[in-house]
């Protein structure tokens, strides 16, 4: 397998690099100086301005293939995601952050072309966000066939009643959709016809912010993670998606495309993480060397190249079959990407954690964000053991023959 890129792929990540280099990483006090003094829900103004200059020099939608995109290949983006994760907020500045990405997909795959209009139109131009509400609080929502959040038919408009949370972006006050899941026919012999998706305004009359969840204590600002309760929600039958008894259909094709993204990210994070601990370890004296002369940390600086390499390769190895063979032939490696690169990521941002000591688990650095980030995408778009699961049931029936 060869990883030749387009001359407009190498383009764009030169063009990538030498914007994070100018723009983003000189940025990052200010952002969370912005961040801090903000009106809650804002972003910082700094956030605004950056995404300004990145539309401005095109640097936009690069997620997104096809028309409504910038028509590159998942193997194309690949490297782009990885520089953009490397700032925990980054994404955003090139549209491209989670979970609207993921939103655009769903509206570009499964939208109708009123449904385009109102709601991927905005989102592609950054004009507003959006948020996706299917984890529930009450169900084990590792299983989607739990969820329990009711979409019931009235006439010519859904009422919709449950209890949502892990909302992400839902506090950001340019979120205005909601794409939320639930069950129209319950009692469907077929427990994966029984989920619908239906896209909701989050000024509708019912949608009512109980709360925002904290993931290791961060507050995850300006969008955050909240609670969200649905209390006789009427939005028009016109909002479903794709048609009842689709969810879990939708689903599936969302999440595929997150769960690789979030993979990229992370090892976008993995990289810096090593970079600052090669950093610290020449710079540090401890016990009359340097941090680096002392064998323990030159074999941690040795083992996450090797990691992050190894959890590089699969990513782009399953990018490469999402191209060519699109996404359900590759769910093993999609599957095994999940599986492999958050812990991985979390490994390495430990190790250069405990390279950095107490600053490593201060407000000093993005390694204490970046290992939480890390650590909650082992649970977010499904927990690991949900994938080893499936993987192994899959394996089991493909080599059982054999």
């Amino acid at each position: 397998m060869h990883f030749h890129h387009s001359e407009r792929a190498i383009e764009l990540q030169s063009r990538i690099a030498a914007f994070m280099d100018k723009h983003v990483y000189p940025a990052e006090g200010l952002y969370e100086s912005q961040l801090r003094s903000a009106t809650p829900g804002h972003a910082p103004a700094v956030l605004e301005e950056l995404k300004r200059k990145a539309r401005e020099e095109d640097l936009w939608n690069l997620f997104l293939p096809g028309d409504h995109g910038a028509g590159l290949t998942n193997l194309e983006y690949a490297p782009l995601a990885e520089m953009m994760g490397r700032v925990m907020w980054a994404s955003e500045v090139f549209n491209c952050s989670a979970p609207d990405t993921g939103n655009m997909e769903v509206l570009a795959l499964y939208g109708n072309p009123a449904q385009q209009r109102q709601w991927l139109e905005p989102l592609l131009a950054g004009e507003i966000r959006s948020a996706f509400s299917m984890t529930e609080p009450a169900v084990a929502s590792s299983d989607a066939t739990n969820i329990q959040c009711e979409i019931r038919r009235d006439a010519d408009e859904y009422v919709i009643n449950g209890r949502k949370w892990y909302t992400s972006g839902a506090l950001n006050a340019a979120c205005k959709l909601l794409i939320v899941m639930g069950k129209t026919a319950p009692d469907h012999p077929d427990k994966h016809r029984q989920q619908s998706m239906i896209l909701v305004p989050i000024d509708t009359p019912g949608v009512r912010i109980v709360r925002n969840m904290q993931a290791f204590g961060y507050e995850d600002a300006p969008g955050g993670h909240p609670e969200v309760v649905y209390e006789d929600v009427r939005v028009p039958a016109s909002n479903i998606l794709l048609g009842e008894g689709r969810g879990f259909e939708i689903a599936q094709g969302r999440l595929g495309p997150g769960r690789i993204h979030h993979c990229m990210r992370l090892i976008g994070c993995a990289q810096r993480a090593l970079e600052l601990m090669c950093r610290r370890a020449t710079s540090r004296v401890a016990f009359g060397k340097t941090l680096g002369e002392h064998g323990s940390v030159r074999e941690d600086i040795a083992h996450s190249f090797c990691d992050i390499e190894q959890a590089r390769l699969l990513t782009l190895r399953a990018a490469d079959k999402m191209d060519r063979e699109g996404n359900k032939a590759a769910r093993d490696l999609i599957a095994a990407a999940k599986i492999v690169v958050p812990t991985t990521a979390a490994r390495v941002i430990d190790r250069a954690i405990q390279i950095f000591g107490a600053a490593g688990v201060s407000q000093d650095t993005f390694l204490a964000a970046a290992y939480v980030y890390a650590r909650f995408i082992r649970i977010g778009d499904g927990p690991d053991q949900v994938h080893l699961s499936a993987l192994g049931k899959h394996l089991l029936k493909q080599h059982a023959d054999g």
